[in-house]
């Protein structure tokens, strides 16, 4: 009981150092020593310096080197890069000039980060922050409003998105064994209701403010600035040669850094200056400290716990196999992860639901794209709070009503398909 104990108070102490303006790798750090601190009982000491090596760069099963992380590390700062420089050098400005001219009325703040989503890249809500902030203050929305729309709208498509590993992964045949257009057919209401959401949010937060009194000119011209963020998706391919997704969208980052120096039609000398001052070391931080945080959740055999806690409770099947992935999606702010922990553990509460494995699949699978949407540590957040310079708690207060309700209309939907069919 210890080690859950632990957890609980390793994201509260998250939270407040966050509040302090510390830096978010390193509150998560201090957050995983806790855990691990606190995991004694069934864990030894020496698994807790173990657990940030292998979270960082070895794996002691395999006995070898394992770069994931500081590839991750590395890719979160070439995406900073980019993101930085498309703002240093007004293409940010350019491109936004020309989607204003499509989407007027504020919807471009929807439209950006919604188009950004469709690139399936951890923390790719980076791309859109800097044009959310840009355009946000043309409505003289707060940070936090900026934030919340960046981050709501970016991910839009999960529920529906076929290359997300979570849904391929909760698909699979050591899954629930589904096709995956199944799946996406059942989640079609939590498409729908999360643009219908965001856009609620949208004409709230603009409806309240002065808008712009100049009307747009037509220029299309700043669109080719929609290549440099859109074009590591044509990378994606070279997986079929044996590169990890990663390394793809790193090679792709690189090469949209060499595109944007032609397109800006800089000086070399000027461009490299750009790019030496929007390095930074925070995301990099950030990215460590997640990976050490989760392994150190992991070793604590706290996921396991909470399972074993519900199935003590007397609580009906519907509710243990809604809420545990949301609790692991939330503790681990991932996705992924958090199908892969919860299904096996859900699958004996299957038949006493009675719903159906395609229903139950779209429940657990939203459950935990929820946990993982509001998680403090959910990478999209840290990177995004981090460029506006917030945090994700300070929005909270529109972000928890908002993904709550995503996930009831979409459990009401699935209920109401296992009764009807």
């Amino acid at each position: 009981m210890l080690n859950l104990i632990g957890v609980v108070l390793a994201f509260i102490l998250i939270i407040l150092l966050i509040r302090k303006k510390i830096n978010f790798g390193f509150c998560l750090i201090i957050g995983a020593l806790l855990v691990g601190v606190f995991s004694l009982q069934v864990i030894q000491l020496i698994d807790i310096p173990k657990a940030i090596i292998e979270a960082s760069i070895y794996s002691f099963e395999k006995q070898q080197l394992e770069t994931e992380t500081l590839e991750l590390a590395i890719l979160m700062t070439l995406i900073f890069m980019l993101a930085k420089t498309m703002q240093e050098t007004k293409a940010i400005i350019k491109l936004i000039d020309s989607l204003r001219t499509l989407f007027s009325k504020g919807g471009i703040l929807g439209i950006i980060p919604a188009v950004y989503g469709l690139m399936p890249v951890p923390g790719g809500a980076l791309f859109s922050a800097p044009l959310i902030d840009k355009e946000g203050d043309t409505y003289h929305l707060s940070k936090e409003k900026k934030n919340f729309l960046n981050i709501w709208f970016r991910h839009v498509w999960f529920p529906i998105y076929p290359i997300s590993q979570a849904m391929i992964l909760v698909c699979s045949m050591k899954f629930a064994n589904i096709p995956l257009e199944l799946l996406i057919a059942m989640n079609l209401p939590s498409f729908v209701a999360s643009i219908i959401i965001g856009y609620f949010y949208l004409r709230r937060y603009i409806g309240v403010t002065q808008r712009p009194s100049q009307v747009p000119s037509k220029n299309y011209s700043g669109l080719v600035f929609l290549l440099p963020p859109t074009i590591p998706l044509l990378f994606y391919p070279l997986k079929l040669v044996g590169l990890s997704e990663t390394r793809c969208f790193i090679i792709g980052i690189l090469a949209s850094i060499l595109l944007l120096y032609f397109l800006v039609h800089k000086n070399t000398k000027d461009y490299l200056s750009i790019l030496k001052k929007s390095l930074t070391w925070k995301l990099a931080a950030a990215i460590f400290g997640i990976m050490i945080f989760r392994e150190m959740i992991t070793i604590s055999q706290a996921p396991t716990l909470i399972t074993s806690l519900m199935q003590n409770l007397a609580f009906p099947a519907i509710i243990i196999v809604i809420l545990i992935p949301l609790v692991l999606g939330a503790i681990t702010g991932y996705n992924l992860g958090a199908v892969a922990l919860s299904y096996p553990l859900l699958e004996p509460f299957f038949p006493f639901t009675g719903i159906g494995i395609v229903g139950l699949t779209s429940i657990v699978f939203m459950g935990s794209l929820i946990g993982y949407l509001i998680s403090p540590i959910h990478l999209c957040n840290v990177v995004s709070s981090e460029y506006l310079k917030t945090d994700t708690t300070r929005m909270y207060r529109w972000f928890i009503p908002a993904a709550l309700l995503l996930l009831i209309i979409q459990i009401t939907f699935v209920i109401l398909v296992s009764v009807v069919f």
